[in-house]
């Protein structure tokens, strides 16, 4: 069970660089495209709910493999 926990919190912090370099990358595409967007750039950190969603079902799961493990 400890080797579960570690695997998930290993992947949660894996999934938060990616939400992190995703996010900032189609927030800059918006930001300077040179094509008129029908929305603003901020609307680029919406992508970032899924990955927060999957963040947490991470960390839940890392308490949870830790907690039996002890």
């Amino acid at each position: 069970m400890k080797t579960l926990s570690i695997v998930f919190q290993i992947l949660a912090v894996l999934l938060s660089d990616v939400m992190c370099a995703l996010v900032a990358w189609n927030y800059c595409l918006m930001k300077s495209s040179d094509l008129v967007n029908s929305a603003p750039p901020s609307t680029a950190f919406f992508l970032a709910i899924p990955f927060l969603v999957g963040i947490a079902v991470c960390v839940i799961l890392a308490i949870v493999f830790g907690k039996k493990a002890a």
